[in-house]
């Protein structure tokens, strides 16, 4: 018998994503209203109760009302938005983050999809601090590149017009909004400093963190952690370090790659991310979420 799933906003740019990689799946039904009414409360509501899983690709504010609508119904919820990230009340979708999580999401009402930037922020950083190379109070740095589709339909329409810049850096009043998520899940007791910026290519990320290695870490105990805590994990590796790290390698997957980079010598070392911004940091974890809550292989349409 298929699951029932409710996509609310359909739409946009995640949720189109999420739409295709469904859509030809036996194991799973679509629930779809008349775009008409796709803000009309009775409607959701009434898609809401046909749902066993809704998953939300709505701005912070729609998402909570969405959630709120449909408070006293059995549906269960997995939210793309950043309204619930760091809410206790919610699971943190990142099934490869401990050893339990993959269980907290199977058994989850209410599951909170990661955010691109952080997913490859955590990946790289909470390993380390669990490992202890990393001190969670330790003055961190975060610098990243993501492929504009991340920046939702303005940005995109710039692009699609030709009138955007070739890159920019933004943000860097230090209130981005995936930073509360990476202080929380890298167990962090320090805010890092966050550099995002753009780039003139659609989609794809590479996320780097740049290290000075000490008495307590060097490039081969870096790599070593980041290998155990990945080790037979299907879509996050750890990879050989390449002169050129190029953001869009793994596009239109829902896979993540760790490289770590540097110098002995010199004493220095980047921990380097890549991952679809739409993939893994967006559509691509909203499905593998939703494949381990439905119990389905987890690699269904991925």
């Amino acid at each position: 018998m298929a699951h029932k799933v409710f996509i609310d906003g359909e739409a946009g740019t995640t949720g189109l994503q999420i739409r295709d990689r469904l859509l030809s799946r036996s194991d799973i039904e679509l629930i779809q209203i008349d775009p008409a009414r796709r803000k009309d409360a009775d409607a959701r509501r009434e898609a809401f109760a046909s749902a066993d899983v809704a998953i939300l690709c709505l701005p912070d504010g729609p998402a909570k009302e969405a959630v709120a609508l449909a408070a006293d119904l059995p549906v269960r919820f997995i939210d793309a938005s950043t309204a619930h990230r760091v809410d206790p009340n919610w699971v943190f979708g990142f099934a490869e983050l401990t050893a339990d999580a993959r269980a907290a999401i199977a058994g989850a009402k209410l599951v909170s999809n990661p955010g691109c930037y952080s997913t490859g922020a955590i990946s790289l950083l909470a390993p380390l601090v669990k490992a202890g190379l990393i001190d969670p109070a330790e003055a961190l740095s975060i610098n990243a590149v993501s492929g504009y589709t991340g920046g939702g339909k303005e940005l995109i329409a710039e692009y699609d017009q030709g009138t955007a810049p070739a890159a920019f850096v933004y943000a860097l009043g230090q209130k981005h909004k995936h930073l509360p998520e990476i202080v929380k899940y890298c167990a962090l007791t320090s805010r890092p400093v966050f550099a995002p910026s753009v780039g003139n290519f659609a989609q794809g990320m590479a996320v780097q963190i740049p290290l000075h290695l000490n008495g307590q870490r060097n490039l081969d105990n870096l790599r070593a952690a980041l290998e155990a805590h990945y080790a037979g994990q299907a879509f996050v590796s750890v990879v050989d370090a390449e002169a050129r790290v190029v953001p869009t390698k793994l596009n239109d997957t829902n896979k993540l790659e760790i490289s770590v980079h540097g110098d002995a010598e010199n004493g220095c070392a980047v921990l380097v991310a890549v991952l679809d911004n739409l993939g893994k940091g967006a559509s691509g974890a909203a499905v593998q979420n939703l494949n381990i809550m439905l119990g389905a292989d987890e690699g269904a349409g991925l």
